[in-house]
């Protein structure tokens, strides 16, 4: 037996709440060198264009690992955790309620029944994507923000930190402005939701059901890794128009749209696929640590509720 034994009786909607924005924060901690880099490769031909209207030096990113390398010499070891506060503040606001009501959600749609089909799954994933957007939408553009500014002499920072960050926001673009981006947001979460949580169900019934493996670490672990995968093919798109948009200065792009065809017209279609090897790499990593330490947190709360209850 590996980590913890699955529980006799299912954990509560609390515990899995809970234990989603907790194991969503552990993984954060882990992978954010990688969200960052995948921000600064995203932004990049942005960037560029900005650096030579402004006849100023653009920094240029290769590769994910180079573009780790080039922060660290750069601008410092703590840039790749710029934004890592905000980060923390959305994964406990976010994925506790995109994971965690996961379930719950399901069970409503299925009215409680035993036979879950895959549009309920769906269904239930894009529900629960989009309440966390709306929810922690604050969150993720002063995250995006932070990892989007390079720290250099020649390049004042944007914000001084967290709190300043959404104060600044509220004030010169409105509380709008910190709802920016909130529907490519919506549209990816959706996306991402739908695949990483279906996929991961999949992958994890297949393996139960025509493999050895039985519901422990290694079947998480591979069947987390194959969501991460899934995932990034279907949402990079997504995810870099809504890091483009959120990130952008006000009034730069009209509408979403707006933004999706300047990098068309500007970029091409490749653009819509930069960063996807630090966001393979982050997502995969992150689907991993976070849907183990999910399955763990909940089983461990749910053996010291039944210990405490046996006391008592």
């Amino acid at each position: 037996m590996v980590g913890f034994a699955p529980a006799d009786v299912p954990p509560s909607a609390a515990v899995k709440f809970v234990g989603a924005g907790t194991a969503g924060c552990i993984a954060d901690l882990f992978t954010f060198p990688l969200d960052t880099a995948k921000v600064r490769l995203q932004i990049q031909g942005e960037a560029r264009a900005s650096a030579a209207t402004e006849k100023g030096p653009a920094v240029k990113y290769r590769g994910v690992f180079g573009t780790i390398t080039t922060i660290v010499r750069t601008e410092g070891p703590r840039s790749l955790y710029s934004g890592l506060v905000a980060g923390l503040q959305r994964q406990m606001s976010f994925a506790s309620v995109r994971i965690g009501l996961y379930d719950s959600v399901k069970q409503f749609y299925t009215k409680g029944s035993d036979h879950v089909g895959i549009g309920s799954q769906l269904l239930a994933g894009s529900t629960t994507g989009a309440m966390a957007v709306a929810f922690a939408q604050p969150t993720d553009v002063v995250k995006v923000r932070f990892q989007a500014q390079a720290k250099s002499p020649g390049n004042a920072r944007r914000y001084c930190g967290t709190i300043d960050a959404y104060r600044t926001i509220a004030k010169e673009e409105g509380i709008r402005g910190l709802w920016k981006g909130t529907a490519p947001n919506i549209a990816r979460n959706a996306i991402v939701n739908c695949t990483e949580l279906v996929t991961y169900d999949f992958i994890k019934d297949l393996l139960l059901k025509s493999t050895p493996l039985t519901d422990n670490l290694p079947c998480h672990f591979v069947s987390a890794f194959g969501a991460g995968l899934c995932t990034t093919v279907i949402a990079s798109p997504v995810d870099v128009v809504k890091t483009r948009y959120m990130n952008s200065a006000f009034g730069q792009y009209s509408s979403v749209l707006n933004c999706a065809a300047a990098m068309m017209s500007k970029e091409g279609l490749s653009a819509f696929y930069k960063g996807f090897m630090p966001s393979f790499l982050r997502l995969g990593s992150w689907n991993v640590v976070m849907f183990v330490t999910y399955e763990q947190l909940k089983r461990a709360m749910m053996a010291a509720n039944h210990s405490r209850t046996t006391l008592l």
